[in-house]
């Protein structure tokens, strides 16, 4: 319902907003509630409701106010109200219809005289005292718990709230007994300067003052709607099968997560169709013991002295093995019921060719020439070092000896002659006639022959 980009900032407006805190959408501001009776059409505009939800600090507290004029406020519009001796500056949260049903759900007359007045819309100089006053908040909250350390009081300050007009400052301890502060109140009064008073909250409401993340990943329930803090038991962990770990089950302010009950009644009307006193079954090897409740399968899990394999049974078969046990009978073994691996395994479906211009042929031929060149290379190494060998007969012309190979031979011509190898290489025991009688008898040789070469000092006539 709200824009989730924009933050908020000690001053009210929000960080990163062009609108300025009044997009009405509900995303700038704690503890909000939707209007979503604003656009609703009344055929009597006088009998509209003329009481103002107003919010202060960030939605961290609200009041109800009287729209004594005629004047409209819309929802993120700041007000200027009645304040303790003085005036304060706080948003409109809610308009209409839909603050008769918040009256109603608080237990307020909407005629009582006792509901402040809204003074006018917040004009500049508002405002401006209203951000210095913000700004002065960190300061008294520091020396607030100093001074309280030096009374040594048992009380913890958790929040200091400032007036608009600086001329009242609200603050907030935690506190396990009774604490005595009258003597705190008349040192934070003549060292402020301000009209003192004290309040007492718990640590779920402290905690929704300081805000932040849960392990689920989202903002804390006490810090975006939640007001009804209810007490949470250890049996909420039990009837849903969680283990008791304190550190998984406690939430950042220190107590049982509120969580815990939001689906406790689910669960407890799923557990009225297990049977009861069902802890212990009597069967023919010995007793069988339960070890946990599997309540979406609507199975129970048990195990048996002698082994540390567990049973799933199926709650008829619980309850028939239990009117067995009572009238005497114990059933020779427990009849496991089947328990589905999981998931069905999702079928991959086949590739078509809808449009028909896809062709792999070209990538099939270009990965075939790729796997016969990186073949040939693997093998040709291997071919090379065994021809150099020492006694290998093997006479076939190798690949870099332009003299052995006629393909790679000149044709003569007049006045040039081949180079005179004045060395023969290694493994090469015949001239090039031997070597060419050795091909196969029979085959025609329609190559030219080269030139027979010249005797040079370095080659001996055979």
């Amino acid at each position: 319902m709200g824009c989730g980009g924009c933050g908020t900032t000690a001053g009210g407006a929000p960080a990163g907003c062009k609108s300025h805190g009044h997009c009405a959408s509900g995303g700038c501001n704690r503890l909000n509630a939707f209007d979503w009776l604003a656009n609703l059409p009344f055929a009597d505009p006088e009998s509209s409701c003329r009481i103002v939800e107003i919010s202060f600090n960030n939605g961290s507290r609200k009041d109800f106010y009287r729209n004594s004029g005629s004047q409209f406020f819309e929802k993120g519009e700041m007000v200027t109200v009645e304040g303790m001796s003085g005036f304060d500056v706080g948003m409109v949260n809610l308009t209409g219809e839909l603050v008769r049903l918040q009256l109603k759900k608080h237990r307020l007359d909407e005629k009582s005289p006792d509901i402040k007045k809204i003074l006018r819309r917040a004009s500049e100089t508002d405002l401006a005292k209203l951000k210095e006053s913000k700004q002065r908040e960190k300061e008294l909250l520091i020396r607030s718990r100093a001074i309280a350390r030096q009374l040594k009081l048992e009380l913890k300050m958790a929040e200091v709230e400032l007036q608009a007009d600086a001329r009242k400052a609200t603050f907030f301890y935690i506190a396990d007994d009774r604490v005595d502060f009258r003597e705190l109140i008349k040192l934070y009064a003549s060292e402020f300067k301000v009209k003192v008073e004290m309040r007492q909250i718990g640590a779920r409401q402290e905690a929704g003052k300081v805000g932040g993340i849960g392990s689920c990943g989202r903002e804390l329930c006490c810090s975006t709607w939640l007001t009804d803090f209810k007490s949470v038991n250890t049996n909420a962990a039990r009837y849903q099968n969680l283990s008791i770990n304190q550190a998984k089950l406690s939430g950042q302010c220190g107590r049982l997560k509120c969580c815990l009950n939001y689906e406790l009644d689910t669960y407890l009307d799923a557990l009225q169709h297990f049977p009861s006193n069902a802890d212990v079954l009597e069967v023919a090897k010995g007793r069988a013991f339960l070890v946990k409740k599997d309540i979406f399968r609507n199975l129970m899990w048990y195990s048996m002295p002698d082994s540390n394999k567990q049973y799933p049974l199926a709650l008829e078969t619980v309850k028939r093995i239990q009117a067995q046990n009572r009238d005497g009978i114990r059933p020779e073994e427990l009849e496991t019921a089947e328990i589905s691996t999981g998931k069905p395994k999702e079928v991959e479906p086949e590739y078509a060719d809808i449009v028909g211009q896809i062709s792999l042929k070209s990538l099939e031929r270009t990965t075939r020439k790729r796997r016969d060149r990186e073949r040939s290379q693997q093998q040709g190494p291997q071919k090379g070092t065994d021809s150099r060998r020492p006694g290998n007969t093997d006479r076939r012309p190798q690949p870099g000896n332009r003299e052995n190979n006629p393909r790679e031979q000149k044709q003569g011509k007049p006045g040039n002659s081949p180079r005179p190898n004045p060395q023969p290489q290694r493994g090469q025991g015949r001239p090039q006639q031997g070597r060419q009688n050795n091909r196969g008898a029979g085959q025609p040789q329609n190559r030219q022959q080269p030139p027979p070469k010249k005797d040079s000092p370095g080659n001996k006539p055979q």
